[in-house]
């Protein structure tokens, strides 16, 4: 999924004005929020009952044209055309930008094919044109890879969410918490098995430890047991050599 770009809400001030219109005049100021290049959601404006009132009235097709500026996408248009009024070119342009921030939420990157189709346009150079305008426009984002023939988005503005998004986010909400539940699973048994091998290393440390304290003892112990050996050995010459000359002399006597 494309992340998407935080932007101020300009709808705001349509939706000010249209609480207290009715008929043409409330017409006009959905015509204007259709137009205006900052105005990329609609929501707060369906949720106005002089507007949602709209639907029992000849004016009927410009609240139909809001919904499909809302959450619709350009072959939706192409599809209830004969329902709805005719749009100018720059709002046919708009809902060319919008459907491209709706693919994005399916695919960060877009081939060509899938964009020709679903945006109506007849060939590649007219595509890159509408891609490289909605870029300056601040609708997305992305590059254009010429030789493989891709958009690769970064991010976009964002749309109205409809009913069927909210089960695909809570689906998408849930993969993830299930995601990070099978990580924090792992995490903590590696967490388990590193204690585990800690433990083990200060024990062979320790046990180590005592053989080599032992050794040093033996060694030692070896050391001074020969170093005595040593001493006795010469203590027993000298008493010996002592003995034979005391004998001599007694006997020259």
């Amino acid at each position: 999924m494309s992340e998407e770009k935080v932007i101020e809400k300009p709808l705001q001030q349509f939706v000010v004005r249209a609480l207290n219109l009715e008929g043409d005049s409330l017409v006009e100021v959905i015509k204007q929020a259709l137009d205006c290049v900052d105005t990329f959601v609609f929501a707060e404006l369906l949720k106005c009952p002089n507007v949602i009132a709209l639907e029992t009235t000849h004016h009927a097709p410009y609240l139909h044209a809001l919904r499909m500026f809302s959450q619709g996408t350009y072959l939706d248009y192409l599809y209830k055309k004969e329902y709805l009024p005719e749009l100018s070119e720059p709002q046919i342009k708009k809902l060319r930008y919008l459907t491209i921030v709706t693919l994005t939420n399916k695919m960060k990157r877009i081939s060509y094919d899938v964009l020709l189709k679903e945006l109506n346009v007849d060939n590649v150079r007219d595509l890159e044109d509408l891609i490289i305008e909605a870029i300056y426009s601040n609708v997305i984002s992305g590059e254009l890879d010429q030789q493989s023939n891709y958009l690769e988005v970064n991010w976009t503005v964002g749309r109205d969410v409809g009913a069927s998004d909210v089960d695909n986010m809570i689906d998408t909400l849930q993969q993830w918490c299930d995601s990070c539940e099978n990580v924090l699973s792992t995490v903590q048994a590696r967490i388990v098995d590193a204690n585990q091998t800690k433990q083990d290393f200060l024990k062979h440390r320790a046990a180590l430890g005592n053989e080599v304290a032992n050794a040093k003892k033996a060694i030692r112990t070896q050391v001074q047991d020969e170093e005595m050996l040593v001493d006795t050995s010469g203590l027993t010459n000298k008493i010996v050599k002592g003995s034979k000359f005391s004998g001599a002399r007694f006997w020259n006597k």
